[in-house]
């Protein structure tokens, strides 16, 4: 009975995790809205004649003395997310709350929703295998005009962004290098998907596609791969010592398995998740490196699965960016794999710094 109590006290967390936090993190309150572009012009030549963008925000933007916004912080959420995860404790704890790197009395915080994700347009609202194929170059085009004529904002502080949104950063200092003073991938490589990181994708789009359920993204009700996909998403977050930690025994593997599952599934549609996974196909910040102005810092973590510095590709691709530098934290008690992403406390000392070395004078 005591091992059953613990298997589901164990699953309780994990589930419950991003949810939990100080009565100060839980305190802040985001505005939120929506921004409406008509007739958005993909670049595969599909057009939408309705994009909606959601995104939440918290703080007012501030001008200097020529109109410039200079406390704006953009801050991009990774593959199956949406900007909600940054009201996490462990995320907005330690950044937003009185005192913090980030505090909501000083910056203009903004969390978008991208493109096909979270409450912002995607496949599942209607349009399903229908909806334009989109990439993260569309994604990029939607944020920049949710800013600049959705939010007026014509200057940034920061970008920074985890997992895909830390890609989205290294795409965003290369597409619009005037636009910001710094740059923070979080557990990101400056290279087109490749290698594991693309087995692990065609592993989930694989599955749906080739799912008799799916037919052809026509369901009424969700695909068993829907199921797949999301095992396959808990294999690739965290760290091996953390999970056997959680899952020591084949019956706890199980169960927490079947939980995150059941829950992922639940709040989560087949066709939304292929096209996330999929808009990385267009992913490649290697060619222009050398065209990021903005000090960058490029932080991933030792037990991150699908960035692992075994290859080395961050520390030599960061030679070719002016400003950049490479930050490598070593597996630890605090890490959490390629999640430590959204676990502030391990990784928010080089934020200090970054904000330090670019500041304007």
């Amino acid at each position: 009975m005591r091992a059953m109590m613990t298997r589901r006290l164990s699953v309780l967390l994990l589930i419950t995790l991003a949810c939990a936090g100080t009565s100060e993190a839980q305190s802040l309150r985001p505005a939120h809205g929506d921004f409406v572009i008509k007739n958005f012009r993909f670049t595969s030549g599909e057009v939408l004649p309705t994009l909606r963008l959601h995104y939440r925000t918290l703080g007012k933007p501030r001008r200097d003395a020529k109109g410039l916004v200079r406390n704006a912080v953009l801050i991009l959420h990774g593959t199956a997310g949406s900007g909600a995860q940054f009201e996490s404790p462990t995320f907005a704890g330690p950044l937003f709350v009185a005192g913090g790197l980030l505090d909501a009395a000083r910056y203009y915080l903004i969390m978008p929703d991208s493109l096909g994700f979270g409450q912002s347009s995607k496949p599942s609202d209607g349009l399903r295998a229908s909806f334009p194929q989109y990439g993260y170059t569309d994604i990029l085009t939607a944020q920049y005009r949710l800013l600049t004529e959705g939010l007026g904002v014509n200057h940034l502080r920061l970008v920074m962004g985890t997992s895909m949104g830390a890609m989205h950063t290294w795409l965003w200092g290369e597409r619009y290098p005037d636009f910001m003073d710094a740059l923070m991938p979080l557990a990101s490589l400056p290279t087109q998907i490749s290698g594991r990181n693309r087995v692990w994708r065609r592993v989930v789009t694989d599955a749906i596609r080739n799912d008799p359920e799916w037919k052809g993204g026509n369901y009424t009700t969700q695909p068993q791969s829907l199921r797949t996909a999301h095992l396959m998403l808990f294999l690739v977050s965290s760290n091996p010592i953390l999970r056997q930690e959680m899952m020591p025994t084949i019956a706890d593997s199980d169960e927490v398995l079947d939980a995150v599952v059941e829950n992922a599934a639940r709040v989560s549609d087949a066709n939304d998740l292929l096209y996330q996974i999929d808009a990385a196909r267009d992913y490649d910040p290697g060619p222009l490196l050398e065209k990021i102005r903005a000090p960058l810092y490029a932080v991933n973590t030792a037990d991150d699965f699908l960035d692992p510095p075994e290859l080395g590709i961050l520390e030599r691709e960061i030679k070719r960016v002016p400003k950049g530098r490479a930050v490598l934290i070593p597996m630890g008690p605090e890490t959490h794999g390629h999640g430590t992403h959204t676990f502030a406390a391990v990784w928010k000392q080089y934020l200090a710094e970054l904000l330090k070395v670019s500041e304007r004078p």
